[in-house]
């Protein structure tokens, strides 16, 4: 039997706990696109009106965006995918980008699957200045844990991954400065 051609393409909690079976796994970015912290979880960070704040894909001419790629077996491919569906369903649709690897290469490596939320969604928070974000992010909890939590994994992943995302870096130092 060959390698699965799936890929699963995480850019926020995805890249600290996929939470399903893979055969290999990945650091990858994708071109033109960049991670904010625009879109409400009602469901994992925070409830039903009180969301927390989690990422989402925003559209960026010469934006890249860092995270992590997983290959899945063939016969756990179908299962993954419903379940990434159920885990990502608070506004979140299928995207297929290409995959790069941080070596340098010009060529993608792979086409990856990726869920991002669109503006208009049921869900959609929207840009905000940051310090709103930040006390947003501070004070709002749900079933998967604190918001906070969130932002603090996905800060701790990307600079073990070597890498810098200035809007996650400010949230960040934001949620850590005094009220």
């Amino acid at each position: 039997m060959g390698r699965s051609m799936t890929w699963i393409f995480g850019y926020g909690s995805l890249v600290w706990r996929p939470g399903f079976p893979f055969e290999e796994r990945r650091p990858a970015w994708i071109r033109g696109w960049q991670r904010r912290f625009w879109q409400g979880s009602p469901d994992h960070r925070g409830v039903p009106g009180r969301p927390g704040r989690v990422v989402t894909l925003i559209a960026s001419d010469g934006a890249r965006c860092d995270g992590m790629a997983y290959r899945l077996a063939d016969d756990t491919a179908a299962g993954v995918l419903t379940a990434l569906d159920h885990r990502e369903k608070a506004g979140y649709r299928r995207l297929v980008l290409p995959l790069y690897a941080p070596d340098g290469s010009d060529a993608p490596f792979a086409e990856g699957l990726c869920f991002a939320a669109a503006p208009g969604n049921p869900d959609w928070l929207g840009p905000a200045p940051v310090a709103e974000m930040a006390a947003q992010i501070r004070e709002r909890h749900g079933p998967s844990g604190p918001n906070l939590e969130y932002l603090a994994r996905l800060e701790a992943a990307l600079r073990e991954l070597g890498v810098s995302d200035p809007h996650v870096e400010e949230l960040w130092r934001a949620t850590r400065a005094p009220e």
